[in-house]
């Protein structure tokens, strides 16, 4: 649950349109709802804005579909990260009584990612630019869109623009200069974040992934070279973290001011 449907709950009963006992059925779960092998944190959205996410890595696929079908009856949305295109046809093939009724329009599989989307924000605010530095690292670069997108961020695109050629980065000052906030993916030596800063005055959010060979030690070398840039204020996620780079890049693009 939100805020928005929180609100929109509390005015029906004070207009007269549900009874002080609907609402407390409906918010009955808050803060959390004990399904005996998880614990479905409905209050998350409310307390810091980012609603609990389903991780599906190491879970049963089963418990995956009864965990998202708890979120869908209390907030109508849910977002799953590391899922399998098993995962995604299970949620949508289920059946039972306690299955909730999946839209087809409303559900979304990013096989690259392993990104489960449902119930995304339609009204979409500000500007998140997401760069990556190769084809190699849109796996992670797509978690992160799909992430900013679910929560509400407007997102766009700059792929496949790494520093071996340069020139492909640069003939896009325009897009970098216009946007909020800028998610820079990256893997080998993990240098572009530290190039994106150098030309932008927006806040860069970077992002090593575990791409490259022997030395880059699984994305080790990425991240101490994020970690060590020259470039003042970038904020650097953990290896493959896609899905924290849409949360703060969200955060941020959406943070209120006066």
């Amino acid at each position: 649950m939100d805020t928005k449907k929180l609100e929109s709950l509390l005015g029906n009963v004070k207009n007269g349109n549900m009874s002080p006992q609907d609402a407390m059925e409906a918010i009955k779960h808050l803060p959390f709802e004990d399904m005996g092998f998880a614990k479905v944190d409905h209050h998350r959205g409310l307390r810091n804005g980012i609603p609990e996410v389903i991780f599906a890595q190491n879970k049963k696929t089963e418990d995956i579909v009864s965990i998202a079908n708890a979120m869908l009856r209390r907030s109508g949305r849910f977002l799953i990260t590391k899922a399998s295109e098993y995962v995604y046809k299970a949620l949508t093939e289920a059946r039972g009584d306690r299955q909730e009724a999946i839209d087809s329009k409303k559900i979304k599989f990013y096989p690259e990612a392993g990104v489960i989307s449902y119930g995304e924000k339609q009204n979409k605010k500000g500007s998140i630019l997401i760069i990556s530095a190769g084809t190699s690292d849109l796996p992670v670069a797509e978690e992160a869109e799909a992430t900013a997108s679910f929560l509400g961020s407007k997102t766009e695109r700059l792929y496949d623009v790494g520093v071996a050629g340069i020139h492909r980065l640069l003939s896009h000052r325009k897009l970098i200069g216009k946007t909020k906030v800028i998610i820079v993916v990256a893997g080998m030596e993990g240098a572009l974040p530290s190039v994106v800063g150098g030309i932008t005055d927006r806040p860069v959010i970077a992002v090593p992934t575990s791409v490259g060979y022997g030395t880059s030690l699984g994305g080790l070398t990425a991240l101490f070279a994020m970690l060590n840039s020259c470039v003042p204020g970038i904020a650097v996620m953990n290896i493959d973290n896609g899905f924290g780079a849409g949360c703060l890049a969200h955060k941020i693009n959406t943070i209120k001011t006066g």
